[in-house]
């Protein structure tokens, strides 16, 4: 039978046994990795974390106006349910000056004691951003009944001038900061500086502040956003807890609120586990050097080659990753230790802390993000094993199917999501943008839908837009999604089923090595090895030799004697019997060449009998 029959060549034995050893090594060097990787993580989250910011919000969100239980911060929809809430539930949050008793027990410091353990650091600031007037155009026939016009906030449309009464910073505009974040909120992207205010260490102080600004009208038509910002510090549990509320105010009228709580630990190295994380930390950094060592010998051997390769552009993404999580975890580091102290100092000022936790969460998502593509790279080690590397064949061979369909689900997908945001958009607030009407149809798909507000907001289009979806995503785009998936999966089992297999798994390497083990320790007979078969077999060729057969007939006996392992195995196998399935392509190709070669070798035997036969009969006459 000649080389090109066969389906499958095996990888070559030596070139196989260096793979295993490179294998295994960088398996255990990317556990290893791995493991700290998940300390270093889990060391910089707090369970503490989840219940200051949970008492915080509790605090300033939930509590009601005095003799006016349904006005909260939550639900401010007017400027003087606003100032309610400056007066009333902030002012009482944020000032705790006494004990529930009236007993000053602590020696406050002239600083307050929210909930009696967290510390106000320095004052809290409040500032505004206004946009000017006539700054949208209006309607020649409306011009004699509206003579103001305020569009939404854009940094180009920002009113820098003063107004009111123009005495105090409050009344002035404040230049931004260039290196601030902007704060991206729900009708528009803020940026720092604005009407800024801050307020007194005195609850009394601060109140007449706050009577005197809603008498002089602070909050105006051209206001667009409020930003209430302070910080806090708990020794206990040594975090830091930033807070923003924030009170925009659109261009249609109203209020909509949203807030921001941080808690993040800025002093990172002060027990003795945290010194443990900080060991970890470097470790990190050891073994980014390694595999950043490791990556650039592979590019420069294998070239172009090397990016043709899934696993490889994970790594650089990997390496990449690790990379900006160093950077952005020294650059917090840096500038903790240059601006914490004048912070800590400037008791009587606004110490802006909103800075360092901006920075601080950059980095957390950073390491988020690293250590779910570092677990998902397990798959790579996982693919030697004989089930996953099955899946992974799956995913691999209908890709292109997959990329097919994909393009044809969200083309219809997109389709139902216009369609949806033109028809609900002004009514429903699951399509009141396209955005939302993606994530809208994603809910629908997972059985979380709105039926009774599309319905109320078009009665015929309503039910129509739902059966139509339901029927074309649900029961016929993702049916055939899973089609696709299970199709392949059989074809990839029909072909190992008939012997196609990795060259390497990782399940019988690690069996081999543990047998190894129990056979030096005597606890297990020696098995013979592959050298022993491979000199039995080079035995039995020279015999066969010796006794008169020629090269050829020789290999094709070790041929036939191969098919005939390997069928036997398929088909008489006791496994196999229990399970049936369905004879592929593949396997209907062996059996046919393997009738072929059967018939050729009957034949050669039959003329071979008939050759003995006419010897015999000659000798007899």
């Amino acid at each position: 039978m000649r080389e090109s029959f066969w389906w499958r060549r095996g990888t070559p034995k030596h070139k196989l046994h260096y793979r295993k050893e490179v294998e295994i090594q960088e398996l255990l060097l990317y556990f290893i990795f791995l493991i700290n990787l998940c300390i270093l993580t889990f060391g910089m989250v707090n369970p503490h974390m989840y219940y200051l910011n949970k008492v915080m919000s509790s605090l300033f969100l939930d509590t009601s106006v005095p003799g006016d239980e349904r006005t909260n911060f939550k639900s401010i929809r007017s400027i003087t349910d606003f100032w309610k809430f400056m007066e009333g539930p902030l002012l009482e949050g944020l000032y705790w000056d006494s004990w529930y008793n009236n007993k000053k027990l602590y020696n406050l410091n002239n600083s307050s004691r929210i909930y009696y353990e967290n510390i106000l650091l320095g004052v809290p600031r409040v500032r505004q951003l206004k946009v000017r007037n006539n700054t949208c155009k209006v309607y020649s026939s409306f011009k004699s009944l509206m003579s103001e016009c305020y569009d939404r906030y854009t940094p180009a449309s920002e009113d820098l001038s003063e107004f009111g009464l123009k005495q105090d910073t409050e009344w002035k505009y404040s230049t931004p900061s260039a290196n601030y974040p902007w704060h991206w909120g729900f009708f528009g992207v803020y940026r720092n500086g604005g009407y800024i205010f801050t307020l007194s260490r005195s609850k009394s102080e601060t109140k007449s502040k706050f009577i005197n600004l809603r008498l002089h009208s602070w909050i105006t038509r051209g206001t667009r956003v409020v930003f209430i910002d302070f910080s806090l510090y708990n020794a206990n549990v040594n975090l830091f807890c930033i807070i923003r509320l924030v009170a925009e105010f659109p261009a249609t009228g109203g209020i909509l609120t949203s807030w921001q709580f941080y808690s993040v630990k800025l002093l990172r190295y002060v027990s003795f586990y945290d010194y443990f994380i900080a060991s970890c930390e470097i470790t990190f950094c050891i073994f980014l050097i390694v595999f950043t060592t490791q990556e650039a010998k592979k590019m420069k051997e294998f070239k172009s080659a090397y990016f043709k390769s899934i696993w490889n552009w994970l790594e650089l993404l990997l390496l990449v990753l690790c990379v900006m999580a160093i950077f952005f975890n020294s650059y917090c580091n840096i500038q903790i230790f240059l601006l914490l102290g004048q912070m800590l100092k400037s008791t009587e000022k606004y110490s802006d802390f909103h800075f360092l936790a901006y920075w601080h969460i950059y980095y957390n998502n950073i390491i988020a993000i690293t250590i779910f593509f570092a677990w998902i790279k397990i798959l790579k080690f996982i693919n030697f094993n004989r089930t996953m590397s099955q899946l992974s064949s799956t995913l691999s061979r209908c890709i292109k199917d997959i990329v097919g369909f994909t393009i044809m689900f969200f083309i219809i997908f997109f389709a139902y999501a216009q369609l949806g945001f033109l028809v609900f958009g002004s009514q429903v607030d699951d399509f009141s943008t396209f955005q939302n009407s993606i994530f809208a149809q994603f809910r629908i798909v997972l059985g979380d839908v709105n039926f009774a507000g599309i319905q109320q907001a078009n009665r015929i289009l309503g039910p129509i837009y739902f059966i139509t979806f339901i029927f074309f995503v649900f029961f016929v785009l993702l049916n055939m999604f899973l089609a696709i998936i299970n199709n392949t999966y059989s074809e990839v089992k029909a072909d190992y089923s008939i012997g196609r297999r990795p060259d390497f798994e990782l399940g019988k390497v690690i069996t081999k090595s543990f047998n190894n083990a129990l056979e030096k320790l005597k606890l297990k007979k020696p098995q013979e090895d592959e050298d022993k078969k491979s000199m039995k077999s080079r035995d039995l060729v020279e015999e066969a030799q010796r006794e008169g057969f020629d090269e050829t007939e020789i290999q094709r006996s070790e041929q036939m004697k191969k098919w005939k392992e390997r069928l036997e195995k398929k088909y008489y196998s006791i496994e196999i019997q229990d399970d049936y399935q369905p004879v592929t392509q593949q396997e209907f190709q062996e059996l046919f060449l393997y009738a072929v070669e059967l018939e050729k070798e009957l034949h050669y035997v039959s003329l071979k009998l008939n050759r003995v036969m006419k010897k015999i009969s000659a000798l007899q006459y």
